[in-house]
């Protein structure tokens, strides 16, 4: 019955310079002592949220998850954030996991945002992804996924839940950050599970403003972690599965979860 120890990064991205964000998230890492299972870095942290593929898009032996592998072995932790990938022809919104031992797993964005052409140039991703840490099963996912309840709701399987911690990685803006924190809460009530949401700041390069509000929330929709709004920030937080067993428990509602399935 381990706890699980995270780290949120909310940080400003330098537009469409992926050496140089490369650079910073480095020192950001860097500055990471406490015991730590999983650092989440921001969407698009190597360029911001970009819809120039042929520009920014890398493949999956590029610097940037060269960069993620090195850091996640060197700190001997899982490290998610996630970047533009070329494959096959297509380009993909593509969040990686980094394993400690150097392994991959990745999850392709499955709702584009169409406000922002997103779903014109990128391809949709079809499967979700639930990865492992000392015995917590985690569901990551990004940006705009947030507003899709069905494709983030946990599943009662065989007597367990399907995940423990639900993530979410963002470039959300600071014009609709209103919606942030309920949209967090919601999803963190709904599928009794822990929700950390990860938003980058500063102005990207269309001029859109952004806030952070990165924050931790708990089973019954309390905050257990937030990031001061606008302030750059390494936030370390450990998650109790105690206290997830036992609100469970308490109040098992997840055998009466209705049972559906997803056509894509």
């Amino acid at each position: 019955m381990s706890n699980l120890h995270i780290t949120l990064i909310q940080s400003d991205i330098s537009w469409e310079d992926t050496m140089k964000n490369i650079d910073h998230f480095g020192k950001l890492i860097d500055a990471v002592h406490d015991p730590v299972d999983l650092i989440i870095l921001p969407e698009m942290f190597n360029t911001g949220f970009s819809i120039n593929p042929f520009k920014c898009a890398e493949t999956m032996e590029g610097a940037t998850l060269t960069f993620l592998k090195e850091q996640a072995v060197r700190k001997k932790c899982m490290i998610t954030g996630s970047l533009l990938i070329r494959d096959k022809n297509k380009y993909f919104n593509r969040l990686v996991v980094c394993y400690q031992d150097g392994s991959v797993n990745q999850y392709d964005k499955r709702h584009l945002f169409r406000l922002s052409e997103e779903d014109k140039i990128f391809t949709s991703g079809t499967e979700k992804i639930i990865v492992k840490r000392k015995g917590w099963k985690i569901l990551p996912l990004i940006c705009y996924d947030l507003r899709f309840p069905v494709w983030s709701k946990n599943h009662w399987i065989s007597g367990e839940y399907e995940y423990d911690l639900l993530v979410y990685i963002a470039n959300w803006p600071r014009s609709r950050i209103h919606l942030w924190k309920p949209l967090l809460v919601a999803r963190a009530i709904e599928n009794q599970c822990y929700v950390a949401g990860v938003n980058r700041i500063g102005n990207d390069g269309h001029g859109r403003a952004h806030s952070g509000d990165s924050m931790v929330i708990g089973p019954e929709g309390e905050i257990l972690a937030s990031v001061e709004t606008g302030q750059p920030a390494v936030v370390n937080t450990t998650l109790s599965m105690k206290k997830l067993i036992d609100f469970r428990k308490k109040y098992p509602f997840a055998p009466d979860w209705d049972h559906f399935s997803i056509h894509i």
